[in-house]
């Protein structure tokens, strides 16, 4: 491979810098050459990830109905506690 001598600034909070460090230490590489390996390998598949999206939408929208049926059962709940609280108030 041909020296790399161009530099590409990568930001990251202290903390992630130490995990890349620490990662480049633990499999005997530079950070730099994890960053370009890592770059190189990085390739999502877009299918893939719009199906774990419809997925999790899916998964919101049952989520967001039970929570609605939920409230509802409670105002319901409410309402008859109120009523018979009513009705015992005037015996």
């Amino acid at each position: 491979m041909p020296t790399a001598t161009a530099r590409i600034v990568v930001q990251a909070t202290p903390q992630e810098k130490r995990a890349l460090v620490a990662k480049a230490r633990d499999l005997g590489i530079s950070v730099s050459e994890l960053m370009r390996t890592g770059a190189a390998n990085f390739n999502p598949a877009p299918e893939d990830l719009l199906e774990l999206a419809q997925a999790a939408q899916e998964s919101i929208d049952r989520s967001l109905a039970a929570i609605d049926a939920a409230v509802a059962s409670v105002a319901e709940s409410n309402a008859r506690i109120a009523a018979m609280e009513a009705k015992a108030a005037r015996a």
